[in-house]
């Protein structure tokens, strides 16, 4: 049985199931090319290679428009078309649910609560006594999940615009404060970042402090209504009248490129909702614990993906088992609703922990590079490369589903280069304050970090401490905090990228490679080698690794010295 689970709406997606088994996840804008593409039929297309017999509509709303010649949804009247037996399943009523069966069934543990922390999910009315609310969205949730019972709800918080002061019950709690992500969705604004780019924040955060003309982020675990305004469903705004401190005295984007031009303000407001938000979801953690007894926790939502904060839960609780679903974000909705749905309709109880991202569509490249220097390289070849401080992008097989690279779609540099930030950002047109992750050899791994109990990290889910006689090694990828988001790697996820690394490591002693995201800035990853191609006209990186042909392509930038300069 082959269940497609698809997400619309922001980083819109798509994820097949195979009797169970996860065979194929990718998000929209890899394929359309368009930032956050909410639509997922190229990905749709993409699983139809495999086949589908179930399709789960997910998302936020159960309500999608009928198409006037099928009296069905956009997506089902498509299917439809290969597949007259189509079975549709329509749960975009239960955003949250999705979030927790994800990480539950993800994480290979037999039972568990699940911790949710997301800035809008699903809109409900809610009824309290004889109250009866405007609808709210969901915001923080709590969830029991084992195989037996499935997953289900045991309380969640609502976000709105209300007029009610926090009417409380057994599950369900009401505020009209801003809650734990639209507080940081509202500094990111005020900081001058777009939709869904708080992870800016959370660079910036370390370069703050504690600053007492900062008034209190929150009050009794909600936002502080002097300061938050909310609007629901979508974001929520600095009150900045009140606070003569907070104004930005020029453009954001000013300072976003010139490091001399940031305010204390805007560096100690973005580590204000950094501390205060962690340890919120640390009391929620804490909250969860208690409700079941349970020492094994899931996390997922949208904040999940906030790696400082990830960092922070292993060390506040060294007792707890807790497992991050690397596709926290409302894309990975769609593969914890196919699961729900699998393990909800078979007598299949198997535990399939999450194994690998390489889960994007399997191509046959045909590495048509006729108009390219191309030259046949080793991985010793290609780390001396490196080692000589060129950038490098890898393309191989096939794409990371989430957000993070981990050596597929990857751009490569030297991490002991104490310049390398500054260049690799100015080459990809980042913001200035913007961290790099690592990648390493496994076996290194507690040698070089402070791993709290972690055996490994093979999915990039943590900023973590470099050990103390480890500072200053590799200065492009510590952040001004003295950590680094770090991928372990072995030889059986990824044998090339393994071999690259231990070649590099051989050279310079530091088994650790500067790795970055194989786009540029506010462009999705590239999927196809014709993307990359692309990527790389545009911008100064001159070599890309090809390790399934052994070659290394030289590609020479279309950009003139004009648009190079161009902001």
């Amino acid at each position: 049985m082959n269940i497609l689970a698809i997400n619309p709406g922001h980083n819109g997606s798509a994820a097949l199931l195979v009797d169970g088994e996860l065979k194929f996840y990718i998000e929209e804008e890899r394929l359309s090319r368009s930032k956050y593409d909410g639509n997922p039929f190229k990905g749709m297309v993409e699983a139809l290679k495999y086949g589908v017999d179930i399709l789960v509509l997910g998302g936020t709303s159960s309500e999608f428009p009928n198409l006037p010649w099928t009296g069905e949804d956009p997506y089902s009247g498509f299917l439809r078309k290969f597949n007259k037996n189509l079975q549709v399943v329509n749960i975009g009523h239960a955003h949250h649910v999705g979030h927790a069966a994800g990480a539950f069934y993800n994480s290979g543990f037999d039972e568990a609560v699940a911790v949710i922390v997301d800035g809008s999910g699903t809109r409900r009315e809610i009824k309290l006594g004889e109250e009866v609310t405007n609808p709210g969205f969901e915001t923080e949730s709590i969830f029991d999940c084992d195989y037996k019972k499935g997953v289900s709800n045991l309380y969640t918080s609502y976000g709105g615009n209300y007029d009610t002061i926090r009417a409380v019950s057994d599950k369900v709690e009401m505020d009209s404060a801003v809650t734990f992500v639209k507080a940081y969705e509202a500094v990111s604004e005020y900081l001058g970042f777009g939709f869904i780019e708080a992870g800016k924040t959370m660079g910036l955060a370390p370069y703050g402090q504690q600053d007492e003309n900062i008034p209190e982020m929150f009050i009794e675990g909600r936002g502080n209504k002097n300061l938050l305004i909310p609007a629901y469903p979508a974001g929520a705004h600095i009150d900045h009248t009140r606070f003569p401190y907070l104004t930005l005295k020029e453009d954001p984007k000013l300072w976003h490129k010139d490091s001399t031009k940031v305010t204390d303000a805007a560096k100690n407001l973005a580590w204000a909702v950094q501390e205060g938000t962690q340890r919120l979801v640390g009391d929620l953690i804490e909250k969860a614990v208690e409700m079941t007894g349970k020492k094994n926790v899931v996390i997922a939502g949208g904040y999940g993906l906030n790696c400082v904060a990830n960092y922070y839960y292993k060390k506040r609780f060294p007792d707890l088992n807790i497992y991050i679903d690397p596709i926290s974000h409302d894309g990975g909705t769609a593969i914890g609703l196919a699961q729900l749905v699998h393990y909800q309709n078979t007598e299949d109880k198997t535990k399939r922990p999450l194994s690998t991202l390489y889960l994007g569509p399997e191509r046959n490249e045909n590495y048509n590079l006729e108009e390219y220097n191309t030259k046949d390289v080793t991985p010793a070849d290609v780390a001396k490369l490196i080692a000589e401080k060129n950038i490098v992008t890898l393309f191989q097989g096939r794409s990371e589903a989430g957000p993070r690279a981990l050596g597929n779609r990857s751009i490569l540099y030297d991490p002991t280069d104490p310049n390398g930030k500054d260049t690799v950002n100015k080459v990809k047109g980042r913001e200035w304050f913007r961290p790099f992750a690592g990648s390493m050899l496994k076996e290194y791994f507690e040698e070089w970090f402070e791993t709290y109990g972690m055996e490994e990290t093979p999915f990039m889910m943590y900023a973590m401490d470099f050990k103390s006689e480890k500072h200053g090694e590799c200065p492009a990828i510590t952040h001004v905090d003295g950590t680094c988001r770090i991928q372990t790697v072995t030889r059986e996820q990824n044998e090339a990228y393994y071999d690259l690394i231990e070649e590099f490591r051989k050279i310079t002693g530091v088994p650790i490679l500067f790795n970055t995201s194989f786009n540029l800035a506010g462009e999705p990853l590239v999927e196809t080698l014709e993307d990359a191609l692309h990527t790389m006209k545009n911008c100064d990186i001159d070599y890309m690794y090809l390790p399934e042909v052994g070659k290394l392509v030289t590609v020479t930038s279309e950009q003139t010295e004009e648009d190079s300069q161009t902001p």
